[in-house]
């Protein structure tokens, strides 16, 4: 039974893999992210929270042990109420007393909400206590103290209660200017004058929430100042938001580098695996062209070597024409040996170039009678013109020879079987001499031009599937070229002939 053929993963397989594997996980990260800078703020909100919850700790309880040291005194006609350091914290106009179910005071919104106290008058120690309440959306502290049947007392001032909180946050360090203060505790007010009530109350909520400082932290007081909270207000820029911004926008700018990286990685490993694929199918090609090329002379060549030696040949010009071919398919078989031994010279870095200084006419000499030795009796129209007073050069004569040569060969190959004209010219430009060879061969497509100094890559048409080659001739002339700091260019239209020209910079005095 017969094992199947290992599968190999096609280049689209894997970039598919490779999106597969990489693109994937990366967009869940992505909305993590995305999700992550939504959430900034409310992330900002309970990190400072955290922070100042020590604090506001120490705070909530310095304040009322501080309360409960206080006392009331009757200053004229109204009270105080005033601490051991005689600071006052009492409104002056918040005096009140209640007698016989009856509250008297100046403020009559402070009377409403004392109604709520008479029915516990009684109960109150005799001593000043400090205490919340609240009543119809009004919250107030006030500080009393029963004297037999009447219980006297004061409101304590917002302000005053301000200038404690300051006085006992001093010393503490803080990481941005910030002030600390009593708010009410918000009520909730659905149960209360059923959906009207509600909705103002939302709306009240909701404008306080957009007009007024944001709320970095706070802390609900104990009993019995348990409708008040200590909030932790900023002074100047709100912390949250300018943290929260700053930590968008440079979550932002990370998750757009990222994503960039990405897509940079994503085409370059693309483009690195297409090229790869490209290659490896161009060097398959390569070795069966090379195990074809190799395959041909090496067959003419025992066939020849098998007839001369079995005697079946007895005319000496007979035997003379089968010699002249072995040595041209032995040449053959040298050339494609020799060519395919330089490019890996090249290509590993161990070719050395012997430069000299000489005239543009023995590179020419050279490749142009190696051409005439090589194509000697066949039909072709072949022109060279060289300028005269053209300046010396200094290259490698037998390496640029060699270049001019592949160029000469290339244009008998591709000038098709009959009516075969081929030019070379030398002449020099600015600060280069070109050496120009031309023919009236099929050309080259646009498509290929860039791609014909590649290694291994042949043009596909009819003709050069019938014509012998290994695809790197012209990928070694462009090698050898460049080591000399030269450039080799082509101008081509198909059915018009080809122009390719080796530009040798010339050799400076």
């Amino acid at each position: 039974m017969s094992r199947p053929a290992p599968v190999i993963l096609s280049f689209r397989r894997t970039f598919a893999l490779l999106i597969l594997l990489v693109v994937l996980p990366s967009a869940g990260l992505s909305g993590f992210g995305v999700v992550a800078i939504i959430n900034e703020r409310a992330a900002v909100e309970k990190r400072l929270e955290a922070a100042w919850r020590g604090t506001l700790a120490d705070l909530s309880a310095e304040v009322p042990r501080a309360l409960s040291s206080g006392r009331l005194e009757q200053w004229g006609d109204r009270l105080a109420f005033v601490l051991p350091d005689e600071q006052e914290l009492s409104d002056p106009e918040g005096t009140f007393h209640v007698e016989n179910g009856l509250v008297r005071t100046k403020d009559p919104q402070l009377a409403e909400a004392l109604a709520a106290l008479v029915p516990e008058a009684a109960s109150l120690p005799t001593v000043p206590t400090v205490f919340s309440l609240a009543t119809n959306g009004r919250t107030v502290m006030v500080a009393a103290e029963r004297q037999g049947a009447t219980v006297r007392g004061v409101r304590l001032s917002n302000i005053a209660l301000d200038a404690l909180l300051s006085d006992k946050a001093q010393g503490r360090a803080t990481s941005e200017p910030v002030r600390f203060t009593l708010l009410p505790v918000p009520r909730d007010a659905s149960s209360e004058g059923g959906l009207v009530n509600r909705l103002m109350s939302e709306v009240a909520q909701a404008r306080q929430n957009a007009l007024g400082p944001p709320v970095l932290a706070e802390r609900v007081l104990s009993a019995p100042l348990q409708d008040f909270r200590l909030v932790v207000l900023p002074l100047g820029e709100d912390p949250v938001a300018s943290a929260s911004t700053r930590n968008r926008v440079v979550y932002g700018v990370l998750l757009g580098l990222f994503y960039l990286t990405l897509t940079f990685g994503v085409g370059y490993t693309a483009r690195v695996l297409y090229r790869e694929a490209r290659l490896s199918r161009m060097k398959t090609d390569f070795v069966s062209l090379v195990s074809h090329e190799l395959r041909t002379p090496l067959t003419s060549i025992r066939m020849f070597i098998e007839t001369l030696a079995l005697g079946r040949l007895k005319d000496p010009a007979q035997q003379q024409e089968v010699l002249d071919l072995l040595t041209k398919e032995t040449e053959r078989l040298s050339d494609l040996i020799e060519r395919v031994l330089d490019w890996a010279r090249i290509e590993s870095g161990r070719k050395v170039y012997q430069r000299e200084s000489l005239p543009v006419t023995n590179v020419v000499d050279v490749a142009v009678a190696a051409f005439r030795t090589q194509r000697h009796g066949d039909g072709m129209e072949f022109t060279v013109k060289v300028d005269d007073n053209l300046p010396h050069v200094e290259v490698d004569r037998v390496a640029v020879a060699g270049a001019l040569l592949n160029l000469l060969q290339n244009a008998y190959k591709y000038s098709g079987p009959t009516n075969r004209r081929i030019a070379l010219r030398a002449q020099r430009d600015g600060g280069y001499v070109n050496l120009s060879v031309e023919d009236n061969g099929v050309g080259i497509a646009r498509k290929d031009r860039k791609r014909i100094f590649e290694r291994f890559y042949r043009v596909d048409n009819l003709l050069t599937r019938k014509t012998e080659g290994s695809g790197l001739g012209l990928a070694i002339s462009k090698r050898i070229v460049d080591a000399h700091g030269g450039r080799i260019t082509v101008k081509s239209e198909p059915g018009q002939g080809s122009c390719f020209t080796l530009q040798l910079p010339v050799t400076r005095e």
